[in-house]
């Protein structure tokens, strides 16, 4: 599966945005990739995991097992584990930081993949690690659907994207005049207050 062909099912969900938006990062950027518009058509989303655990095994071999970070990467995470026929995890918030809950354990030395959705800056991926190691699993790698940073974020480990695309961020202060004159949606969770 190409990039045209990731960002043509963005696309055709209605899931590929313009505007401005803060993204998780809390960078702002003119585009933004509202994954779960793809992910409410469960074809659609078994078309880009089954594509995407064709690269995990390519590239990693097959993990003991997939953790995502939670919310929005766990039915990716989910599907993409179906594919590679390995449990699927995730890891949510809890105060603040990732943690392992709802009975989730990893076995010692257990090989991990960590399945992302759409990444920026691999800011999720590196804090997702810590509650893997901790329970001492080893990650073996790093994957996601879309790496919107054209290649450049730093997860820490390697990455396998399923898509690249180098899409403008910008810090708050950084922001273009034109990007600036239009009113700021945050689409995504990662700040929603409880």
């Amino acid at each position: 599966m190409t990039t045209d062909d990731v960002l043509a099912e963005f696309r055709g969900a209605g899931a590929l945005r313009e505007g401005h938006f803060i993204l998780a990062s809390g960078r702002h950027s003119p585009m933004f990739l509202q994954k779960n518009l793809v992910f409410q058509y469960p074809e659609r989303t078994a078309r880009l995991c089954k594509a995407l655990a064709e690269k995990i095994e390519a590239r990693f071999g097959k993990p003991d097992l997939i953790v995502a970070p939670a919310v929005g990467a766990i039915i990716p995470g989910y599907e993409t584990a179906r594919w590679l026929g390995v449990p699927a995890l995730y890891v949510e918030r809890e105060e603040g930081k990732f943690r392992l809950r709802r009975a989730f354990t990893i076995a010692p030395g257990a090989k991990v993949v960590v399945v992302e959705d759409v990444i920026t800056t691999g800011g999720s991926f590196r804090e997702a690690v810590e509650p893997i190691a901790a329970a001492g699993g080893e990650v073996v790698g790093c994957a996601c659907l879309v790496d919107r940073s054209g290649g450049r974020a730093e997860v820490g480990w390697p990455l396998v994207a399923l898509a690249t695309v180098d899409v403008p961020s910008y810090a708050p202060d950084e922001v273009p005049p034109d990007l600036a004159a239009i009113p700021a949606e945050e689409p995504g969770s990662k700040r929603l207050k409880g």
